[in-house]
Formats: structure tokens, C-alpha cells, sequence
């Protein structure tokens, strides 16, 4: 790692000289890192906004799930027998679905060995359980904070084995070279955090040879949200760049606490808490499931089954599925402007206490075997998993004493920026890794997340390590290439500072807000329609929002990103529509010539079966704000019909990275 300064618009700006940066600090970036240095590659830096700061390391639920191979028993697995779980779900390549089972076992052994403490039987067995869309027992936890473990071994090895960080640093822009397929990423602009108040705004150049960018999901676009406040992602910034993204359709919401932004799966739907919702100012509490669903059996059936079947699905809506639950919050929170709470410390309908005359038998057996058949859902909780409740005293809430606001929130973008098999962008040089990357297709496992974010990252780091480890570019032919990019940026923020007002927070918040209105997990056409007029409106607007002073210059250019990466998303979602796309996933498609779900309402959804499950919409933002959608086939999954020797001779001469 070399460091230098040059000078643009009469502006000294420092510039750093890497073979690889890797922007992020969550697992999947902390695993490249790793991996890289490894692999005997030690010119790496890490570039984060904030050590410990994303997703990773600040979410989780009542038992953080890690998807993987099956490791225990005697039940037949295989990786083409994973690939299928994963492609199954519709809209996924195959040839990625294979090797994010094939690199499974080795991941999870890596973070094993790294010490994160997934559980083993006396016999070193890491027995499995069944998570939602896994028909077999390949899911795992090391707790409600298994990815924060994951960060927190990941961080040590890092620290461990020396590898750079800077800290503190925001990218802001990527600088590319060339057009066509041959377009690359040679560097960054970014801003120093601690720095902005000098005179070069906190300017900071990266060149760099190779790009690793982990900087998870746009978790910047929605109000209602489970993605922790300190995550905002950067898409956009890839997006405004040239990359291609794939399936921007495809996210996964379910129910979550507000205050403190958390997953409200497993054991908390499975104590049977009640839901209740108010008026604003806390008056008219009531009860509003039983109002829609009569039966005491399948209300507490529909609680219960939330925490298995966690992320809502239009599938289990009908004959009063689990996700009609979802849809009575939303109801309740979008329609009647009400709020939403889930109360543990009375039984629904204010039972006393529930027997097994009021449970089907499945979810009365649950609770038997679990020895959970307390009097009340606190008392439930605290028995089967009080670390859930010592989460929320954690953060000031106590669920022994005050109910707890809940809403259908963002959660996870099933899609996002495109990868080919060792996960490397349109952009060449440019590995989208993490969530960031849009691998997954329309359902995927539970806990799939983790695990592709080990194995992506691990391809990744395999492919720079053998293909793409040359010194990067002397300063002066970096200078000529990317002096344009940078003056512009330049330029950006001297608008920003000269413009006449200053509304940066209200401008994201009436972002998000539409954004969870009108393009969340109920959308119709009319909804995108309303909605892309309003987000190229606030595009127009983005260098009018001005700014104070340059410590705004963070917050300035992460609404830039969000506004960049929903119009490309909602233009995904009207094409989606237009091509006449169903309720799939973990969305709703409203149409009048649809089906109603409950009587007396006049809401109809398009339930038809789902014939796009084949095809990948990828889309791309110009130059001119305008985006193009590409529909294409998606991959099937390549055989399993390798020859030892041949595949032997292939590994030996490198012929694999071709």
C-alpha cells in the first residue's frame, strides 16, 4: 500500500495505491479480507464507514439462523440436493446455487474453526433443525446474535493477521475506465469522516486494482425496516457506476419491533403472544385478529406458525394461513393509521390460560415437548429462551412490563447487484459480495443469506488471488483516467454547499416513507406509477438540497444513493407488473381484476400461478436517469458428471477461472 497526494481543480487530494480494496465491514467482506491474506495476497485494505456498523453485526432474531449442508445423522444429503433448495425458489441461476452448497460445508467449517460456536453433540455432530423453504434439517444457530459472532471472529482474524483498515471513510463514487464488456473499476472516491471540515472536504482517492464491495443491502429505502439504523448500504453508488443489477423485485419483509429494529420470529410468535393495536395516542386498544379470524384454533394456529413461516408469503394468506397476520397488521398500520403491538403478558383473546382444547395438535405439541405450557406468553418466553427478552432489556425495553410496537418491515433484498459464478460485476474487477449481491432468487431458506455471503466472498477472494493480482496503475496513468470523474464529484459538492436550502433529512424521510407506502410488500401499477414520479422528482431535486456545512457531505451523498437505487427498483417493479408478474415471494400484486382476500373488503390480489420463475429481470441505469430491463433465462444447475482425473488436470493449469 502505497500513499500519495495528487492535485484536481487546484485541490491537493490524498490518494491511497492498493491491489484490492474491500469496501465493508460485515462478514462477507471480513471473509474476503481473510481469505485474500490467506491466499498470500497482503496488499488489501479494508475501506468502512464504521467498524462493526452494518447488518452483520447489529441484527439477529430469537435464534439467528445459518443455512448449510447437512452435517449430522443419517439422512441423505448431497450439494446438487442443497443446489435444488436454493434454485427451487424460482428466479435463481443454477450454476450459483450449486456452488453456494458446494463451498457450504467448507464456510461453516471456516467460522467454526475461527471460533464462532455453532452447537455439536457429544460426538462433534452439529445437529440441524428445519428452517422456513428447507425440506430438510440444514439449518443451524449459535443464538440470536449468530451473525454478530460471525463479525466478531471474522474481526479477530483480521486484526489477527494485520490486514489495513481505514476507518471512518465513506465511498462515494466508483471511478471506472473503458465502455462495453471492458468497462472496469480502477479506483474510488471517497470522504474521511473525521476530515470533512478541511479544505479538501475530507477527500480521499483509492487506486486500486481490484474492488470487493460488501456494503450489504440498500437498507437506506424503506421507513418500516428491521436493517439497523447504522446500516444504510450503497448500491446506488454501484448502480450510478454501470453495474448491472438482477431480481430488484424480490425483497423478504416480515414482522418486527420498531424502536429497537428487530426480527419478531421463532419463539416470539411461538408463545402465543396477543395482538393488539390503538389509536395514536394509545387509546381504543383492542384486539383486531379475532375480528377476521373467528376461530380461537386457527388464530392461535396463525400466531404460532409465524415463527417458523416468519417472512411473509402471498402462498399462506388463503384458508387463513399464517401471512394473513401479517396483512391484519398491515390493515391496521396503512389503512386504519393505527399502531400495532404484540402483547406477552396476556394470552389472546385475554384467556386466562391456554389447554390443549384450543390448539391443533401441532402446536400443542410443540409447546408439551418444550415444557412450555406456562399460564401466560411471558411466562412461556422466559422458560423456552430468555436470552429473547434479555435482547430487549438490553435496549431498554421490558417485555415483563409494556407491549411491544411491531410493523411488517423490510427485512432482506432477495435481489440486488449482479455476479457471474465467482461473483465478479458486469463491471469487471467489481465483486458484489454479501447481500449487495442479488444471488438469491424469488424464496430462499432461511439462514441461505449467511451462508452465500461466506461462500461469494470466498469465490471471490479465490478469483483476484489467481486471475487478477497485478500492481495496480502508476499515479500518473491513474490521474489521467480518473481526473474527469473526480472534478466531478468535486463539482457535486460545491452545489451541494452553494445551494439556497437546506432539507437533507426531510428528504430521505419522504423518501422512505413513500417507499414503504407505496413500493413494499403491497404494489400494483397505479402504486409504481405515483411512485416514480415522485422519486424522479426528488432526483431533480438532489443538488437543490443543500447543505450547511461539509460535515452534511455523508448524509448528502447517501440520499443521493437511495434516490438512485429506488428508481431503479421501482422500475423493476413496474416491469415486473407490466409483464404481468403475480403475488410471489414476499409481495402482494394488487388488481382490480384479482381475487379478494377477506369479505367486505374491496383489496383483490393477482394469485395466478407464477410463470416467471425461469426468467431474471436485469436492470441497468443510463446515463440519463432512464433504466433498461433485460429479462433472461436463468441457468440451470451444471451436472454432476466431472471426471477426477480431467477436473485434476483443469485445477492444476487454471483452467477452472476461465
Amino acid at each position: 500500500m502505497k500513499k500519495s497526494t495528487i492535485s484536481i481543480n487546484g485541490m491537493t487530494l490524498p490518494v491511497i495505491t492498493v491491489q484490492t480494496a474491500v469496501v465493508g465491514s460485515g462478514a462477507a467482506s471480513l471473509n474476503a479480507a481473510v481469505h485474500l491474506n490467506r491466499l498470500g495476497n497482503e496488499d488489501v485494505l479494508i475501506v468502512t464507514d464504521g467498524m462493526g456498523g452494518g447488518t452483520s453485526n447489529n441484527t439477529g432474531s430469537d435464534k439467528q439462523t445459518y443455512y448449510k449442508l447437512s452435517l449430522y445423522g443419517d439422512g441423505a444429503d448431497c450439494p446438487h440436493e442443497m443446489a435444488h433448495s436454493l434454485f427451487d425458489g424460482g428466479a435463481m441461476h443454477g450454476d450459483i446455487a450449486l456452488i453456494e452448497a458446494q463451498l457450504s460445508a467448507n464456510s461453516f467449517c471456516n467460522l467454526v474453526n475461527l471460533g464462532v460456536a455453532f452447537p455439536h453433540d457429544m460426538y462433534g455432530g452439529f445437529v440441524g433443525y428445519k428452517t422456513d423453504h428447507d425440506p430438510r434439517q440444514r439449518a443451524t444457530s449459535a443464538g440470536p446474535k449468530t451473525s454478530m459472532l460471525m463479525f466478531q471472529a471474522l474481526a479477530a482474524e483480521v486484526k489477527r493477521r494485520n490486514i489495513a483498515i481505514q476507518d471512518r471513510t465513506q465511498v462515494i463514487s466508483l471511478i471506472t475506465d473503458g465502455d462495453g464488456a471492458e468497462k472496469r473499476v480502477i479506483g474510488m472516491v471517497s470522504l474521511e469522516l473525521d476530515k470533512l471540515e478541511e479544505e479538501n472536504f475530507g477527500l480521499l482517492i483509492i487506486n486500486t486494482e481490484n474492488v470487493v464491495y460488501g456494503t450489504g443491502g440498500p437498507a437506506i429505502l424503506y421507513a418500516d425496516s428491521v436493517y439497523p439504523q447504522v446500516h444504510t448500504g450503497a448500491t446506488g453508488v454501484a448502480l450510478e457506476a454501470g453495474a448491472v443489477a438482477q431480481n430488484c423485485t424480490e425483497w423478504q419483509y416480515g414482522i418486527a419491533s420498531k424502536g429497537f429494529r428487530w426480527n419478531l420470529s421463532g419463539t416470539y410468535q411461538q408463545v402465543l403472544p396477543r395482538y393488539i393495536s390503538t389509536n395514536q395516542d394509545g387509546s381504543d386498544e383492542r384486539e383486531f385478529l379475532s375480528d377476521y379470524i373467528k376461530s380461537t384454533e386457527k388464530l392461535l394456529e396463525c400466531i404460532f406458525l409465524k415463527g417458523y413461516q416468519w417472512p411473509f408469503d402471498p402462498r399462506k394468506i388463503k384458508s387463513f394461513g399464517s401471512s394473513i397476520v401479517d396483512l391484519l397488521v398491515y390493515y391496521e398500520i396503512a389503512v386504519k393509521n393505527r399502531s400495532v403491538y404484540m402483547d406477552f403478558l396476556h394470552n389472546p383473546l385475554m384467556m386466562p390460560r391456554i389447554d390443549e382444547s384450543m390448539m391443533v395438535p401441532e402446536v400443542y405439541e410443540y409447546l408439551k415437548k418444550s415444557n412450555a405450557m406456562q399460564d401466560l406468553p411471558i411466562e412461556r418466553l422466559a422458560h423456552m429462551n430468555m436470552p429473547a427478552i434479555e435482547l430487549y432489556q438490553e435496549n431498554g425495553i421490558d417485555l415483563f412490563k409494556e407491549p411491544l410496537e411491531i410493523a411488517v418491515s423490510a427485512q432482506h433484498n432477495n435481489g440486488g447487484l449482479k455476479g457471474n459464478i465467482w461473483w465478479e460485476s458486469n463491471l469487471r474487477h467489481l465483486f458484489p459480495v454479501g447481500e449487495v449481491n442479488g444471488s438469491h432468487g424469488v424464496y430462499r431458506p432461511g439462514g441461505s443469506a449467511l451462508n452465500s455471503g461466506q461462500c461469494g466472498s470466498l469465490r471471490a477472494a479465490q478469483y483476484i488471488n489467481a486471475r487478477y493480482h497485478a500492481t495496480p496503475q502508476n499515479e500518473d496513468d491513474f490521474t489521467a483516467k480518473a481526473e474527469e470523474q473526480i472534478s466531478a464529484k468535486i463539482d457535486e459538492i460545491h452545489k451541494l454547499l452553494n445551494a439556497k436550502t437546506c432539507n437533507i433529512i426531510k428528504y430521505r424521510t419522504e423518501l422512505q416513507h413513500e417507499m414503504s407506502r407505496l413500493g413494499a410488500y403491497v404494489r400494483s401499477a397505479e402504486n409504481s406509477d405515483e411512485l416514480l414520479k415522485f422519486i424522479n422528482e426528488k432526483l431533480q431535486e438532489w443538488e437543490k438540497t443543500g447543505i450547511d456545512n461539509p460535515t452534511g457531505l455523508p448524509y448528502a451523498f447517501k440520499n443521493k444513493c437511495a434516490v438512485t437505487t429506488a428508481l431503479v427498483y421501482v422500475s423493476a417493479f413496474k416491469e415486473y407488473i407490466g409483464k404481468g408478474g403475480v403475488s410471489r415471494g414476499s409481495y402482494l400484486i394488487a388488481n382490480t381484476a384479482g381475487e379478494p382476500v377477506f369479505e367486505g373488503k374491496d383489496d383483490k390480489f393477482i394469485f395466478d400461478a407464477d410463470k416467471m420463475t425461469e426468467v431474471i429481470c436485469e436492470s441497468k441505469l443510463n446515463a440519463d436517469n432512464t433504466v433498461e430491463h433485460k429479462w433472461v433465462e436463468r441457468r440451470q444447475i451444471p451436472p454432476a458428471d466431472a471426471w477426477y482425473e480431467t477436473a485434476w488436470a483443469k485445477y492444476r493449469n487454471g483452467e477452472i477461472f476461465d
